[in-house]
């Protein structure tokens, strides 16, 4: 069982139950679309934290965890190493916290913006985004790495009704 815990600061203003939807929606989506699938109905439960900050504490955590003094669209913390992803359903404490994703809202709108998306829709890409990261993916180590996360990014958000975030259109 995924259960997915949000917390929202005032600046993303609005309904509070309607980012839980969409958190709860986008880690499903990339979990299902993920070699990790399995766990989604396992009964062991399993924890994503999402927080919805602005631009400031973000930054302030991107200075802190990765010596870069700006904010940034996401951030992901596993708490759980990739070597011991697949050992999850066996864990005999029932529950896991797999870690936090920390979105910045300032960013996070501009961005959307630029790509002529709702911040919603850009919100959602970058939860599943960062949902991956904690399954053990990343995208710094190698063009491969980064097309295979992309691809199971792209399969995740067409599940939830979303165009490909990576559609480069020429003029």
């Amino acid at each position: 069982m995924i259960d997915v815990a949000i917390q929202a600061v005032p600046v993303w203003a609005g309904d509070e139950a309607g980012w839980e939807k969409l958190a709860g929606a986008a880690v499903l989506a990339a979990f299902r679309h993920s070699p990790y699938a399995p766990l989604v109905d396992a009964e062991v439960a399993i924890e994503v934290s999402v927080r919805f900050a602005d631009d400031a504490e973000v930054q302030t955590l991107n200075a802190a965890y990765r010596g870069k003094d700006r904010p940034t669209n996401v951030l992901s913390f596993p708490m759980v190493q990739a070597d011991l992803l697949d050992g999850l359903a066996n864990t005999d404490d029932g529950e896991v916290l797999l870690g936090d994703i920390i979105l910045a809202h300032g960013v996070c709108a501009r961005e959307a913006v630029e790509k002529g998306v709702a911040t919603d829709i850009h919100a959602t890409h970058l939860i599943v985004h960062g949902t991956l990261h904690l399954l053990g993916y990343d995208h710094e180590e190698g063009d491969a790495e980064a097309e295979a996360m992309e691809a199971v990014e792209r399969t995740a958000l067409a599940s939830l009704g979303i165009a490909d975030p990576y559609v480069v259109e020429e003029a």
